[in-house]
């Protein structure tokens, strides 16, 4: 198949799902017929073992967002779909391209679309299709743009047909039609300009011969000097930082304990100001070791004491990490404290990564490059895993269990809800869970999410 039947093909089937519809199993569908079509679509070349990742990636999450039909799966389902458009053709161009790339053709796709001879076949089409196009639908589309005009012009000319109903939204149809014609002509004939290419390099995670050479980054600081400012000021942060390191953890495991509400406001500032230092950490890492000071035989006790750096914040990352658990075990999970979590995760993730940049003498933008690998990994968890499950199983052992706060706050924990009601008893609760999934149930063959039919009331 051409690229052309790709666009019509998923263009028809989009309209076919959505029609009268709301986003549920039809999103999954859809998301699993792109993701096929994709990878029989994909010259053997470009199947690397990134993009057979992407595409079990893009089935599981359609599959996800089949089953939940949430906002993590909607996100896990676009990005998986993107990246592996993306990656069949042009496995080579770094991801952090995906977004300039789909944003420009968003805009550029208006003017493209109307380019035919660029992506409809240019030879003359004959037979039957050739004679359906004149004689059917070029006539059909111009009759009914101008009955359109004709009957807003003239009641006596539209009520000729007042008895005359069909049983289709075309306006709804019309509709579809432009969204889902939109979303496969930008899926399956996206544009990379010729800069990005030629700016790949740059982006790479390599240094060139060129960045070895040593020379001062400052023509008012010598490179001795430069090397020198490096060592007093991680010697200094350093310092500061075991001082703040003790005092931060005084202050979270041994001063008086306080009210719920005053320990949650502390707790969330406290792992705000976490992550920041360490973001600010990750930056002076690589303002010095941009270039010339990795490969400076001099730089050994500055890359030293720049680890030492890197290990402390570690520290303070995990005496963070316990103070959020203590929070979880005093008052229970919810979806802010396993979020927290996450951010100190990818943090710790992030210091790793500097590590292996100083170690492995690696570039700055490869920071940027792994990083955003690891936020796909962190949308694909958030999309996979039933939290709001965990969440509410969890947090049924407790005493102080919130019914209503979770019926209304916390998402896919009916299940154990309607066990918690059983075992309490509580008829009221079981009642009011059922109608719930009732009403979840009650949608169309397409519109339903595969988690509630699951559930037995």
């Amino acid at each position: 198949m051409k690229t052309h039947h790709y666009i019509f093909l998923t263009t028809l089937l989009f309209v076919i799902l959505f029609y009268d519809e709301n986003m549920g199993l039809n999103l999954g569908i859809l998301g699993v017929v792109y993701a096929l079509l994709t990878f029989y679509k994909t010259v053997k070349k470009n199947k690397t073992k990134v993009f057979n990742l992407l595409f079990a990636a893009g089935i599981i999450s359609s599959i996800s967002f089949a089953w939940y039909g949430d906002f993590a799966s909607f996100l896990a389902v676009v990005t998986s779909l993107l990246l592996l458009s993306f990656k069949s053709r042009n496995r080579r161009l770094t991801i952090l391209f995906l977004i300039p790339v789909f944003a420009m053709n968003c805009f550029t796709s208006v003017f493209r679309i109307f380019n035919f001879d660029a992506w409809l076949p240019k030879r003359n089409v004959s037979g039957i299709w050739q004679k359906t196009l004149a004689f059917v639908l070029i006539p059909l589309v111009l009759l009914s743009a101008f009955f359109g005009i004709y009957s807003a012009g003239s009641d006596h000319f539209a009520s000729i047909f007042t008895d005359f109903e069909l049983d289709i939204n075309l306006w709804q149809v019309l509709g579809l039609t432009i969204l889902g014609l939109f979303i496969a002509f930008n899926y399956w004939n996206y544009a990379v300009e010729r800069f990005i290419y030629k700016n790949n390099r740059m982006l790479d995670n390599h240094f060139q011969d060129k960045d070895k050479i040593q020379k001062s980054t400052y023509s008012f600081l010598d490179l001795d000097a430069e090397r020198m400012s490096g060592v007093v000021s991680f010697f200094c942060l350093n310092i500061l930082l075991i001082f703040f390191i003790i005092t931060y953890n005084y202050e979270q495991f041994y001063e008086v304990s306080k009210t719920p509400a005053q320990l949650s406001e502390e707790t969330h500032e406290r792992v705000n100001a976490v992550i920041i230092s360490i973001v600010m950490a990750i930056l002076v890492i690589m303002f010095y070791f941009k270039s010339a000071f990795n490969f400076d035989p001099k730089a050994g006790f500055l890359r030293i004491l720049a680890k030492i750096w890197i290990s402390l914040n570690a520290v303070l990352v995990f005496s963070a990490m316990a103070k959020n658990y203590e929070y979880i075990i005093s008052y229970g999970l919810t979806y802010k404290r396993l979020g927290v979590f996450a951010f100190l995760i990818l943090s710790l993730i992030g210091l790793a990564l500097t590590f292996i940049k100083i170690q492995k003498k690696k570039r700055n933008v490869f920071l940027f490059n792994t990083m955003a690998w690891c936020f796909y990994g962190t949308i694909l968890a958030c999309s996979y895993i039933n939290w709001g499950g965990i969440i509410t199983s969890q947090n049924m052992k407790r005493r102080d269990f919130a019914v209503e706060y979770h019926f209304t706050n916390v998402n896919f924990g009916e299940k154990y809800l309607l066990k918690y009601a059983d075992e309490k008893n509580d008829i009221a609760l079981k009642k009011k869970i059922v109608r719930k999934i009732e009403s979840k149930k009650s949608s169309t063959f397409l519109s339903k999410n595969l988690y509630y039919e699951t559930l037995k009331e």
